[in-house]
């Protein structure tokens, strides 16, 4: 392996270092890179500086890295566009993005200031919608990736990109402004960071400075951590979350349209659990023969007792978030599992158990259990042919084991 000081993403990246990639010498030099091996990075670096500058090497191996990583959020594109490591870790993937773009499209919007664009992932796919954007953000070395960005993919007429304090951008004569704050710590100037942020008002910009903008414009979105409490949400804004292949990607508050709605939108089939009013919690009983594990988004949304509703369904605890029924009804915001086993909490029976019916991949859930699943697998040695689903969790407050496998339905998975 190459040295930590050659892979190293996360080291500075000078502006001058990235403007040398956008001359005609630096896009050949990244263009021969698409397909290289990081772990050559070393080899690759010492031939490269033979003939060319060692800073253009570095800033073009750099940036073939980041556009490796940054394919899983934007596939092929990835390729044509530039990023900073933050950019790639901040920046909304690509289908949650176009599912934004659509819906203010929907909503009559056709010019948008994009406050806190980052490298431009909204700004591209608003654009690509057909909305006029104003990408702002502070940093000089991000608003250079974001206006790269815009030009590589032919965007360029309707992305208007400005490098300034968000603070001092005036909104007036937009449809609507999307609010993407930085929400981690350690930030020097620009939307870098270490740790997550957890209280709105330590984003940056704060949260209700972004509420105070969102309410200037008839229609605004403010992008914010899948986390925030149910509280946090302003009386005058609907709150979804969001969520792609089951992974809850994020939060986001909408003013101009249904205050006071809940949602859950589930990617890439773009289905959506609305209320404007939730449900009270359903009661509890005893397990069924099926179980429901509500999708992250539903949850996070408070809507699981929509979804029980939907299954004629109960809670297998007051304070669990699983849902079991005695019949089978198909939902798209609940994965479910046929169940053959409910059992009080026991490493030994649970392994003999396992050992007798010849399993050898346990997929392990827990939920309202303190127990590690990792550490539960090495523990149970498994060995055999089949396979079973282990929950890990409360039934009417006792630690409990729940055994099955998931149902075959397609139309019952999310």
């Amino acid at each position: 392996m190459p040295p930590a000081s050659v892979l190293e993403d996360n080291r500075s990246v000078d502006l001058d270092a990235f403007s040398s990639l956008l001359t005609p010498a630096g896009q050949a030099l990244l263009g021969s890179l698409r397909d290289y091996d990081p772990a050559r990075e070393l080899a690759e670096a010492t031939r490269l500086r033979r003939e060319h500058p060692a800073e253009l090497v570095s800033a073009a191996l750099g940036q073939a890295r980041l556009r490796q990583r940054a394919e899983a959020k934007f596939g092929a594109d990835a390729y044509r566009m530039y990023f900073t490591p933050d950019g790639v870790e901040q920046a909304t993937r690509t289908e949650v993005a176009e599912y934004r773009a659509e819906r203010f499209k929907a909503l009559g919007v056709r010019r948008l200031a994009d406050l806190c664009c980052g490298i431009g992932g909204d700004a591209i796919a608003l654009a690509r919608a057909g909305v006029e954007v104003l990408a702002v953000d502070r940093d000089p070395l991000t608003c250079a990736v974001a206006r790269a960005n815009a030009q590589s993919l032919g965007l360029a007429r309707l992305i208007e990109v400005r490098c300034a304090d968000v603070a001092e951008v005036a909104t007036s004569g937009y449809d609507a402004v999307f609010v993407d704050p930085a929400r981690r710590g350690g930030r020097s100037g620009g939307r870098s960071g270490s740790g997550r942020i957890f209280d709105p008002e330590a984003y940056s910009p704060t949260l209700s400075w972004a509420i105070g903008a969102a309410r200037e414009v008839p229609v605004a979105a403010l992008k914010v951590a899948p986390g925030i409490p149910h509280e946090a949400v302003p009386d005058d804004a609907g709150a979804e979350w969001i969520s792609y292949r089951g992974d809850v990607k994020e939060a986001v508050l909408w003013f101009g349209k249904d205050p006071g709605s809940v949602s859950a939108t589930l990617l890439p089939a773009t289905t959506t659990l609305w209320t404007g009013t939730p449900l009270p919690d359903p009661p509890a009983g005893p397990v069924g023969r099926y179980l429901y594990e509500p999708d992250g988004a539903v949850i996070r949304a408070h809507l699981v007792a929509e979804v029980a509703e939907q299954v004629g369904g109960r809670l297998i605890d007051e304070t669990i978030a699983y849902v079991t029924a005695d019949e089978l009804r198909p939902t798209p915001y609940a994965t479910a599992y046929e169940i053959t086993d409910v059992l009080p909490f026991g490493l030994k029976r649970l392994k003999a158990l396992l050992r007798q019916r010849g399993v050898g991949v346990a997929v392990i859930k827990k939920r309202g259990s303190a127990i590690e699943p990792e550490e539960l697998r090495k523990k149970l040695r498994l060995e055999g042919p089949h396979s079973v689903t282990v929950f890990l969790t409360r039934v009417a407050g006792a630690p409990s084991m729940l055994l099955g496998r998931p149902v075959k339905d397609p139309a019952s998975q999310t």
